[in-house]
């Protein structure tokens, strides 16, 4: 990926225990200030507000741990955030039971995706999540663990507080099930410090999060951050091992579909110097797309490309 040029040199572990939650994210005093390449150790509650005892301790929807401030992140700059540890804290979780109304025919889903619910029991030696069968009616049902981070992002422009429902270029309630430990995602920067949040925890989830839900459980989480001066890009980004993608939030779905389309072509070109034609002709011919949230206010759409066809990149 890009050069990373560090604006501090402290590399510091801050051990952070929340005592409040917000439910939007927007520019709003700090909890904590860290530097470039420090790591954030921090703990998230569930998307009703229930922490790893199950007490309820904030209001929904998808309360957010955070902000923190990073030091040296400017409007325009790109904050690096480095998923390094991601991991449900309580033996319990649970979903909704009825797809959203919104991905079925007309007809089907009149009750809305988040009208009832069920339990998981969520087994860390094991590594998997069950079903509680209290409806007889049910089926077995056991899925391993992939725990992975729902709604997360940076305050956006304008002074906007804009609610954990939703998504945008700042991130937000994307849902993409991606956003797993050793993941590296990229935000566009726009107040100083970037203000990070993090939330939504989901033990389990599948595409397009379509109950409503995953298997929404608290959370240990670490984080490091890094900040590219001077580097704009944007919508969010994003690598692991083998790929590299680019996010669009939007409704209608093309529009996602074109904001994410649209990131990964600009990456081509000013990151890997490809000319425009040649760009297309690899994009056109190895792209992979991924749903993320088909159920919220805007829905995202992920743009994918796999490393092994990338050219060397330039700079």
């Amino acid at each position: 990926m890009w050069r990373l040029e560090a604006t501090g040199n402290r590399n510091m572990d801050h051990h952070f225990k929340p005592q409040t939650y917000h439910t939007t994210i927007g520019t709003r005093k700090p909890v904590l200030r860290v530097a470039d390449g420090d790591r954030i150790v921090t703990t998230t509650v569930d998307a009703r507000g229930s922490d790893h005892t199950g007490r309820k301790v904030a209001e929904r929807p998808n309360p957010q741990t955070g902000p923190f401030f990073i030091e040296g992140a400017n409007p325009g700059d790109t904050l690096v955030v480095c998923l390094e540890r991601i991991r449900p804290n309580r033996s319990h979780g649970f979903t909704a039971t009825t797809i959203a109304a919104n991905v079925l025919e007309p007809g089907h889903g009149e009750v809305t995706a988040d009208a009832d619910r069920i339990d998981w029991t969520i087994d860390l030696e094991s590594h998997a999540a069950t079903l509680d069968l209290s409806d007889p009616k049910l089926a077995p049902l056991t899925v391993p663990l992939r725990p992975m981070l729902g709604c997360f992002g940076v305050a956006p422009p304008g002074g906007q507080a804009i609610s954990c429902d939703t998504s945008g270029r700042y991130g937000g309630n994307m849902d993409y099930r991606g956003f797993v430990a050793g993941v590296t995602v990229y935000l566009p920067v726009f107040v100083e410090g970037a203000l990070l949040y993090l939330g939504d925890g989901h033990a389990w989830q599948g595409d397009g999060e379509i109950l409503g839900t995953g298997i929404e459980v608290s959370m240990d989480v670490e984080v490091t951050v890094r900040v590219i001066q001077g580097k704009t890009i944007g919508w969010p980004r994003g690598e692991n091992d083998d790929e590299i993608f680019a996010i669009g939030n939007a409704r209608p779905l093309d529009q996602a579909v074109q904001h994410a389309t649209t990131a990964m072509l600009r990456w081509l070109q000013s990151e890997y110097g490809l000319e425009e034609r040649a760009a297309h002709l690899l994009l056109g011919t190895f792209v992979e797309y991924d749903v993320g949230n088909v159920f919220d206010p805007a829905y995202t759409m992920v743009c994918k490309l796999p490393k092994r066809v990338l050219p060397a990149m330039i700079g």
